[in-house]
């Protein structure tokens, strides 16, 4: 008769759930990272346009060089400023047999950017969309102007939102093949003090990337979403309020053009994709902790923070 060791059992009962959720999740990555080719997107979806925003710099720019060498014309949707305008000129003189387009707007409340972008992409067929302009706003959230944290969010979330929406629709209709790249960040899966209103937009189109890839992954549309690890721009350079632990996480970061052939193997492979040891990290580090434990930790742990220290003192409150 053969003996069950009941503490073996436990053992395997409590290290299954472990194994297999680092399995299933570092077999994706890891191949990714490693072994899948990256995609063409021009042939894998016989397109002629692609359209980037947030690419007048960082990983925006990166990206649009990128479909540039493969063939694809793009669309560079940014701020109008100089650098979109030094992107443009760039690109034109790299690529002289190829076509770019430039639409400067901002993605503020009650701004039409959708009628900016229809207008100037009405004549072609956008197949390969990257929503990857973005910014971040700092400090506590009661000490922030509320119109800066809706353009926070109109920005982040809903601009991204419309825009993959308008050219959803024209894909679905004209039956076309095509992708939708979302740009998010690790930052939307844990509590984020000091950058609410960044991390809950981030946390939105990370959550908006897996429900659109069940909706129309069957009809050759590929959508995905990209958490990248800290990178080398000008992302971090116009925050209101420093924060120590971005400023530490920074030190490690990589430059934009380390970013391009990495997002790009995400596209049709998954629907989530963490890049670089943070973000890598961040997720294997947490997953294991329930969400709202996790909360009560860093709450509890909040007013030790250097960052919460210096920024309280700087909150106004009404003598009494």
């Amino acid at each position: 008769m053969i003996s069950i060791d009941t503490t073996t059992i436990t053992t395997y009962v409590f290290a299954f759930p472990t194994i297999f959720w680092l399995v299933m999740y570092l077999i994706p990555q890891i191949y990714m990272s490693t072994l899948r080719p990256i995609p063409n997107l021009k042939k894998r979806y016989n397109a002629k346009w692609a359209l980037v925003t947030g690419s007048g710099s960082g990983i925006g720019k990166a990206l649009a060089f990128k479909l540039a060498s493969q063939g694809l014309n793009v669309v560079l949707v940014s701020l109008d400023d100089k650098h979109l305008k030094n992107t443009m000129k760039e690109l034109k003189s790299q690529y002289p047999e190829l076509e770019f387009r430039s639409v400067g707007c901002v993605f503020n409340p009650g701004v039409n950017y959708i009628e900016q972008i229809e207008e100037a992409t009405k004549d072609i067929t956008i197949q390969c969309i990257f929503n990857n302009a973005g910014f971040i706003v700092t400090g506590f959230v009661d000490q922030t102007p509320l119109p800066k944290l809706l353009s926070n969010v109109e920005c982040n979330a809903t601009a991204a939102f419309a825009i993959a929406h308008h050219f959803l629709q024209k894909l679905v209709t004209n039956k076309q093949k095509g992708c939708i790249v979302f740009t998010s960040s690790v930052a939307g899966f844990i509590p984020t003090p000091f950058a609410a209103s960044y991390a809950a937009t981030k946390a939105f189109v990370s959550q908006l990337a897996c429900s659109l890839h069940i909706e129309v992954q069957s009809l050759g549309i590929d959508v995905c979403a990209v958490h990248p690890s800290p990178v080398a721009s000008n992302f971090y350079e116009k925050v209101d309020h420093k924060i120590e632990l971005m400023e530490q996480a920074q030190k490690g970061a990589v430059g934009p053009e380390q970013l391009p052939n990495e997002i790009l193997r995400s596209v049709g492979c998954c629907a989530l994709r963490d890049l670089g040891g943070l973000a890598w990290g961040t997720r294997m580090g947490t997953f294991f902790i329930p969400y709202n434990f996790f909360t009560e930790l860093f709450t509890a742990a909040s007013p030790f923070l250097n960052d919460y220290k210096v920024h309280n003192k700087n909150r106004k409150f009404k003598s009494s």
